[in-house]
């Protein structure tokens, strides 16, 4: 990875798992500092123990009175922030009620506005804040209501937070299916099933794993050249509409 995050520090709000255990990874490769938050203290304090983390913290991102208190509390200044906490929201309208849905929204909403609010004044000049997002919600469908009303949402937010928070750089990495714990927890029995089905069906032959989204989320932290845009990552997978 070279040393392009040399003496850096990068905070990883869901960093204990799958894509944010990963960029840590990566990060520390490129010579940053990393800060871990995650729900989960078992995962965190082994993630932490591997990475040497600067430091880490225990709560749940939508806890939006705790993750504000968590960047009042965190020393600075820092240079990146990465949102990978969460997970979509699949709900068919037949067994939708209206609370869940506006508490999709709300926390998927409210979480990413959140980071970048609460973070302001602790981020150098040049620095990043990059949101996980996803290409899959961008086809209609059974289920997908909720799912893509947030992913149009998310670009337009982040268009404007470059311009708001400048020079502070925003930016949203949407990926395709990648084989996390996550994806695993959501298919169950069927994950070996789906992984068969897009190694031979993706253009690139084989299944988007976490190293690929890590890679991309470290090249954006260094590119300093790049705000406002959302980078797909998703092995062509919207080419062939699986």
């Amino acid at each position: 990875m070279g040393d392009q995050l040399r003496d850096q520090t990068v905070v990883i709000i869901g960093g204990s798992s799958g894509i944010g255990l990963e960029t840590a990874r990566q990060a520390r490769a490129a010579g940053a500092q990393v800060v871990l938050t995650a729900r989960d203290p078992q995962k965190l304090e082994a993630a932490a123990r591997e990475l040497q983390a600067r430091s880490t913290a225990v709560f749940d991102a939508t806890d939006l009175v705790r993750l504000e208190q968590f960047f009042k509390d965190l020393p600075g200044p820092i240079d990146h922030v990465l949102l990978s906490a969460g997970g979509p929201a699949y709900i068919p309208l037949e067994s939708m009620k209206l609370d869940d849905a506006r508490r999709a929204f709300d926390q998927r909403l409210s979480v990413t506005l959140g980071v970048a609010l609460f973070s302001r004044g602790k981020i150098r000049p040049g620095g990043s804040l990059l949101f996980v997002g996803g290409t899959g919600g961008r086809r209609p469908g059974v289920g997908m209501t909720l799912a893509t009303t947030l992913t149009a949402a998310l670009p337009a937010m982040t268009a404007n937070l470059a311009v708001e928070l400048a020079p502070t750089r925003v930016n949203i990495i949407a990926p395709g299916f990648v084989d996390t714990p996550l994806s695993a927890s959501l298919l169950g029995d069927r994950l070996d099933a789906r992984r068969e089905e897009l190694r031979t069906t993706l253009p690139i032959r084989r299944v988007v794993m976490p190293q690929d989204v890590a890679a991309l989320a470290v090249h954006i932290m260094s590119n300093g050249a790049l705000t406002g845009a959302t980078y797909d990552v998703d092995g062509g997978q919207q080419l062939v509409a699986k």
